[in-house]
């Protein structure tokens, strides 16, 4: 890999509240449900406007309106309440999940590596000088320190490996709560369809009707009907919200699942193949120190034939020189580590931003569908029988 070789992560963009306006037709209702629906909606408002408006009746009657998909609003709710804790979980300054696992490795990761950064090394061309100094064993040491940090970095290898893992059962616990979301995202469609009907019936038995019964309908059946409507198209605006922040959040685990398989190969096959030269190096400084003293048994040898080996002496002396390897190859090489690692830090970062404006979104959503929800428990004093 060369040093201009780069990947980049992008972190999804933070998700967008959903109006409610836009809600009633984010989960497709077959037509067979609608027409039942609407079916179902002209057979209760007739049977409702055959009603004395003072009766008993008439007051039960109009409370099952109340009582539309309630059950299916607090599952939503506690669904969206989970996904909101997961989210919450997932943010770096909370701790103990997958994300925070695999963080936490990746730094302990990059000390290792730069501890082992042979850009201290001496270069080529003062190696043959520097090996006759105190310390000049320093490629024998580095190898050394490769092979006592070897413990180290399988273990951490190791963890990166089961970080993964968490964010694969993650991501697995994400899809699952996502497929009971969209079903209770159907059913709370079901009731939106259901309420549309309702709405279009009154207005036309509101538009049949004497005048004093039409602002009996429109005052005590319109209203709860379209107050109902909006409740439930409130709930299903942040269903669908959550149902897109799981996505998000599960689409984060993958990148970083990604992006931890990049950064733990790169990693092991760049110190492994400065183990090796490393290794090669130190194995040709003995051979150069055996050259060294050959050379000088050669030159007592040489000078007694100084005569007739003067033409050979500047050959032998090209001959018996050092080979110039340098340390470049290493430096190269770590600079990529490091921009790697960077990279995964900035999107670290990013990512967490990301999260935290999604998590401030969906409380905000919460926060607003509560009120909607609070008004409905309210107004549930009118008891009643199921409308479907």
């Amino acid at each position: 890999m060369t040093t201009e070789d780069s990947f980049t992560l992008t972190p999804p963009e933070p998700v967008a509240a959903v109006p409610r306006e836009k809600a009633g037709g984010l989960v497709p209702v077959e037509e067979s449900v609608r027409s039942d629906m609407a079916r179902k909606a002209e057979d209760y408002v007739r049977s409702l406007a055959a009603l004395d408006a003072r009766s008993p009746e008439f007051a039960g009657k109009v409370g099952e309106i109340a009582g539309l998909g309630a059950g299916e609003m607090r599952t939503a709710a506690a669904q969206s309440n989970r996904m909101l804790e997961r989210t919450v979980r997932s943010l770096p300054d909370k701790g103990g999940d997958a994300q925070s696992q695999v963080a936490g490795s990746l730094v302990e990761l990059r000390r290792v590596v730069e501890d082992l950064d042979p850009r201290d090394l001496p270069a080529g061309k003062g190696r043959k000088f520097l090996s006759r100094l105190p310390g000049g064993n320093r490629l024998r040491d580095h190898v050394a320190k490769y092979a006592t940090a070897q413990g180290t970095l399988n273990r951490i290898v190791g963890s990166l490996r089961g970080g993964q893992d968490e964010l694969r059962r993650d991501s697995a616990a994400l899809q699952t709560e996502r497929v009971r979301l969209w079903e209770t995202m159907g059913k709370l469609q079901e009731y939106v369809v259901l309420t549309e009907a309702l709405d279009t019936a009154v207005e036309a038995h509101i538009a049949a009707a004497d005048p004093q019964q039409a602002d009996t309908l429109r005052a005590d059946v319109l209203f709860p009907v379209r107050q109902k409507h909006q409740d439930l198209l409130t709930q299903l605006a942040v269903c669908a919200q959550g149902y897109l922040a799981m996505d998000v959040v599960r689409r984060n685990n993958e990148e970083l699942i990604k992006g931890v398989d990049r950064a733990a190969t790169t990693t092991v096959s760049a110190l492994r193949i400065s183990v090796m030269l490393a290794s090669a190096l130190d194995t040709q400084r003995k051979v150069v120190d055996q050259v060294n003293a050959l050379r000088g048994t050669t030159e007592d040898l040489i000078r007694g034939n100084a005569e007739m080996l003067a033409t050979q002496s500047d050959e032998i002396q090209r001959i018996a020189a050092d080979p110039a390897v340098g340390a470049e190859t290493l430096r190269s090489a770590f600079q990529q580590i490091y921009r790697t690692l960077d990279t995964i830090d900035t999107y670290k970062a990013q990512a967490t931003e990301t999260m935290a404006a999604t998590v401030e979104s969906l409380t905000a959503e919460l926060q607003y569908a509560g009120s909607y929800l609070e008004r409905s428990r309210a107004q549930g004093a009118l008891e009643g029988g199921g409308l479907v």
